[in-house]
C-alpha cells in the first residue's frame, strides 16, 4: 500500500530526541512509554509506512543506555483484567513482553506493582515472580492521589513506596495496559531518587495525539475515535500556548493534570524549571516523520469509519456504550466522511442483497472490489477469500480450487463428529485445504503465494464473524469491519 510515514527517519530522530532528553536531566531520565510497544496497529493503519513494531526498534537503538520496568496495578490484578486484543490477563501479559524483551537483548530490571493495599492476588503475584528470579516492588495506594501534593511529596507518601534499584540512564517505564501506574512510578521515583542526592528526570512518550500536526488533522481525530471509551479529547495545550505562543496539541487527560504534575515536581525539587506544559514533557516526533500528507489522511479517515462499525458491533454485543457509538459519529461528521466512503461496505451490502445471504467485500491496492456471500459450501468471508486470490493469483473465476467432494468430509467432520452448528468452511480451514493440495495443485499454491498481498486491504462484512475469521484477517494484515448484525448459525 502507498505510504505516507517515513519510518528509518522516524527510528533515527526519535532516538536521538531521547537521548538529548537524558543528557537534559544528567544522572537519569524516567520514561513514561505509553501505547503498545509491540503490535502498534493502530499506529500503523493511521500512519501506512509506520511498522507495528517501530517503537520496539527505536528501543534497540537505546538498548546500552535502556533498562525496562513494567507496572501493573495491584487492583487489576485483584480483578484479572484481560487486554481485550489479545485476549489474556494483565499479570500474564507482564510476563509474555518480559519474554519478548529480553529475547532482544534488552535488560528488564523489575516489575512494580502499584496501588498496593494488601490483595491477596498481588501478593501471590510478587511471589510468583520472586520465585522465578524477577525483582518486585510495591508503590502503595496514596490517599487523596495525585491532588494531595503535601502528603504525597512526603515520607508517608512516596518516601512509603519500595525505592525501584536501576544501573542505567534511561529507565523505560511500561505497562500491559491503560491505569497501570505507569506515571505513579516514575514520580514515585524522582522522590526516591532525589532523596539519594541523584538527578533524575521524567518525560513522556506517546505517539498520539501527535502534538505538532493541527488539532483536527486526521491521524489526531482518528485517535480520539480510537479512544472514545476512555472519553479523550484533543485539545490546544493552553500552557503551552501562553508560555511560548506557540499552538501545540495534547489531550484532556495531560492538560487536567498538569498543574497537579507541576505541585509534585515542585514538592520533589522545589522548583520546576524543566517544564512550562506538558507538551513540554513529551519526546513524540512522529508528526515530523508524516512523509505524504495526503496518503496519512486517507487512511486515518478510513480508520474512523473503521472504528465506528468497530463501536456498534461492540455495543450490539453488550461490550460497549451507546455514549461511544454517538463520539465517533460525531466525529465522522466532524471530517465530513460517512460510511458509504468505505467502498467495501456499498459493495458487501449489495452484494447481500443480491443473494440473499450475508456476504464480504475487499478492496485492493488498486482500487479493485472483490465480493463473496455464503453458500451451503462456505461463509462469507471464506468465499471471499478463495475469490481473492484467484484474482491475484491470475486463475479463472470458474475453477474450483476446493472441489466440494474435499468439502463435504470436512463438513462431516465439523457437524457428525464435533456436533458443530455450522457446517461452513471458515477461512482457516479453506487455508489448510489449499495447504494441503498445494501440495500436487499447482493452483491452489499460487492461490497460497498470492495471500501477502492482502496485507493492508480493507474488509466490510455484512455480519459480525466468527472469532477464528476476525482473527484470521487480522493475521494477514486485512482491516476488518462489520455491521451490527449477529453471525446466525445454521
Amino acid at each position: 500500500m502507498k505510504h505516507g510515514f517515513d519510518n528509518e527517519k522516524y527510528l533515527k530522530i526519535q532516538s536521538e530526541h531521547i537521548k538529548e532528553r537524558i543528557s537534559k536531566f544528567g544522572d537519569k531520565l524516567y520514561l513514561e512509554f505509553g501505547g503498545k510497544v509491540f503490535d502498534d496497529f493502530h499506529a500503523s493503519r493511521v500512519l501506512p509506512g509506520f511498522e507495528p513494531d517501530s517503537k520496539l526498534k527505536m528501543l534497540m537503538q537505546l538498548r546500552d543506555d535502556a533498562e525496562i520496568v513494567f507496572a501493573i496495578s495491584a487492583r487489576d490484578i485483584e480483578k484479572n483484567k484481560v487486554r481485550a486484543d489479545i485476549g489474556i490477563t494483565y499479570d500474564d501479559d507482564v510476563l509474555r513482553l518480559r519474554n519478548e524483551f529480553m529475547s532482544r537483548g534488552l535488560l528488564v530490571s523489575a516489575v512494580c506493582i502499584t496501588q498496593y493495599s494488601g490483595q491477596p492476588s498481588a501478593q501471590a503475584f510478587r511471589e510468583r515472580l520472586e520465585r522465578m528470579g524477577i525483582s518486585v516492588y510495591y508503590l502503595y495506594l496514596i490517599e487523596g492521589y495525585p491532588t494531595n501534593v503535601d502528603v504525597i511529596c512526603s515520607e508517608n507518601g512516596f518516601g512509603r513506596n519500595e525505592y525501584i534499584k536501576t544501573t542505567r540512564p534511561l529507565v523505560v517505564v511500561t505497562a500491559p495496559g491503560p491505569g497501570s501506574g505507569k506515571m505513579a512510578v516514575c514520580l514515585s521515583q524522582l522522590y526516591q531518587e532525589n532523596k539519594r542526592g541523584i538527578k533524575a528526570g521524567y518525560a513522556k512518550f506517546e505517539t498520539f495525539p501527535i502534538w505538532s500536526i493541527p488539532l483536527k488533522h486526521p491521524v489526531n481525530v482518528a485517535y480520539e475515535a480510537a479512544t472514545a471509551d476512555l472519553n479523550d479529547v484533543n485539545m490546544i495545550d493552553p500552557f503551552h500556548l501562553e508560555a511560548y505562543g506557540k499552538t501545540a496539541i495534547n489531550y484532556n487527560r495531560d492538560i487536567e493534570i498538569f498543574p497537579v504534575l507541576n505541585a509534585i515536581f515542585e514538592g520533589i525539587y522545589g522548583h520546576n524549571d524543566y517544564y512550562k506544559s506538558p507538551t513540554d514533557m513529551g519526546v513524540n516526533m512522529a508528526g515530523f516523520c508524516i512523509s505524504d500528507d495526503d496518503v496519512c489522511c486517507q487512511a486515518s479517515k478510513d480508520e474512523i469509519v473503521r472504528r465506528y462499525f468497530d463501536a456498534l458491533c461492540k455495543f450490539a454485543q453488550g461490550k460497549a456504550s451507546e455514549k461511544e457509538v454517538g463520539q465517533n459519529a460525531i466525529l465522522m461528521k466532524q471530517m465530513k466522511i460517512t460510511i458509504e466512503d468505505r467502498h467495501t461496505v456499498v459493495a458487501a451490502r449489495e452484494r447481500a442483497a443480491q443473494e440473499g445471504s450475508p456476504a464480504a467485500a475487499i478492496e485492493l491496492e488498486d482500487g479493485t472490489i472483490i465480493t463473496g456471500h455464503s453458500s451451503s459450501l462456505l461463509g462469507a468471508s471464506a468465499a471471499l477469500l478463495i475469490n481473492t486470490v484467484k484474482h491475484l493469483a491470475g486463475i479463472d473465476h470458474d475453477l474450483k480450487l476446493i472441489p466440494q467432494e474435499y468439502i463435504e468430509p470436512i463438513q462431516y467432520t465439523k457437524t457428525g463428529l464435533l456436533h458443530g452448528n455450522n457446517p461452513r468452511l471458515h477461512t482457516d480451514e479453506v487455508l489448510v485445504a489449499l495447504s494441503m493440495l498445494s501440495l500436487k495443485n499447482e493452483n491452489c499454491k499460487k492461490a497460497l503465494a498470492a495471500l501477502p498481498q492482502l496485507k493492508g486491504c480493507q474488509v466490510h462484512a455484512t455480519e459480525i464473524l466468527s472469532e477464528v475469521d476476525q482473527k484470521i484477517f487480522k493475521k494477514l494484515g486485512i482491516n476488518l469491519t462489520s455491521d451490527p448484525t449477529p453471525k446466525k448459525m445454521k
